[in-house]
C-alpha cells in the first residue's frame, strides 16, 4: 500500500452528515462506516483529530432565526455537537480505536476539557480525538473551530467531509452544467463566495497557510483516496 502524505489530519464532519437518508439524529450505520474507515486511516500512522457539527439535532443559528435568543441557541448547539462526539467516540471504540472526547465547554462528567497540549499529546500517542462544543464561544461556527483546531495541534490539512465531490461553480442538484473545481485559492473562495466554509473559517487557514480539501464523506474509501494523494474533490490553498 502507498504511504499516506499526511502526518496529520483534522477532519470536519456536519452533523447533518451523521443523518445518512434519515430526517433528524444518527444513523448508526453512517457512524459506523466512518468509524472503520477513520480506523483505517489510523492504521497507516496518521494522527486523527476530528471536529463534529451538531445540526443533526439542534441548529443555533436556525434556532435563533425562529426567535430563540442567539446566545442561549448556540449553547444549545454546542451540547449537541458533544452528543454528536460521543457518538462517534462509541462507533470509533467499536471498531478498536482508541479514542477521546474534548470539550470546549465544561462537562467532565461526560468527556475532558480541551487543553492544546494535552490534545496533541493524545495525537502522539495514535488515540483520535474529536473536538467537541465548537470553540466553546456562542456566533462562531463549527467550521470556525475546525480551523482553530487544526491550527493549534498543527495539522497538516483540513478536511472537510460533504454529501458532494468537491466545491463546484453551481449547486450539482440543480445545474447539469455545474462542474467540479480541482483547486482553488482561498481569496477565490471568498471573491465569488463558494460554498465551502464560513469566511472566519478561510480567512483563519489563509492567514496560517492551512490547506483545506473538501470531499464526499459518502462514498467509501474517499477519506483513505485522499489522505494517500489522490485526486479527490477540491483542495484550497495558496495561490
Amino acid at each position: 500500500m502507498s504511504k499516506p502524505v499526511y502526518r496529520r489530519i483534522l477532519l470536519k464532519v456536519s452533523g447533518e452528515g451523521l443523518m445518512g437518508d434519515a430526517d433528524y439524529g444518527i444513523d448508526p450505520a453512517v457512524s459506523r462506516r466512518l468509524a472503520r474507515e477513520i480506523g483505517e486511516v489510523r492504521e497507516l500512522g496518521v494522527e486523527v483529530a476530528l471536529v463534529v457539527g451538531g445540526g443533526n439535532i439542534f441548529r443555533g443559528a436556525g434556532l435563533a432565526a425562529a426567535g430563540m435568543d442567539r446566545v442561549t441557541a448556540d449553547h444549545m448547539g454546542m451540547l449537541a455537537t458533544v452528543m454528536n462526539a460521543l457518538a462517534l467516540q462509541d462507533a470509533l471504540e467499536h471498531a478498536g480505536v482508541f479514542t477521546r472526547v474534548m470539550s470546549a465547554i465544561k462537562i467532565n462528567q461526560v468527556c475532558e476539557d480541551y487543553i492544546r497540549r494535552r490534545a496533541v499529546r493524545h495525537l502522539e500517542k495514535k488515540r483520535v480525538v474529536i473536538f467537541a462544543a465548537g470553540t466553546g464561544n456562542p456566533f462562531f461556527t463549527t467550521d470556525s473551530a475546525a480551523s482553530l483546531r487544526a491550527v493549534e495541534v498543527d495539522a497538516d490539512i483540513m478536511i472537510k467531509a460533504t454529501k458532494v465531490d468537491g466545491v463546484y461553480s453551481a449547486d450539482p442538484a440543480h445545474d447539469a452544467g455545474a462542474s467540479r473545481y480541482r483547486r482553488l485559492t482561498y481569496d477565490q473562495v471568498l471573491d465569488q463566495r463558494l460554498s465551502v466554509m464560513d469566511a472566519t473559517a478561510i480567512v483563519l487557514c489563509r492567514d496560517q497557510g492551512l490547506p483545506i480539501q473538501v470531499f464526499d464523506m459518502t462514498r467509501p474509501g474517499a477519506l483513505m483516496d485522499l489522505v494517500l494523494g489522490a485526486d479527490v474533490g477540491t483542495i484550497v490553498e495558496r495561490g
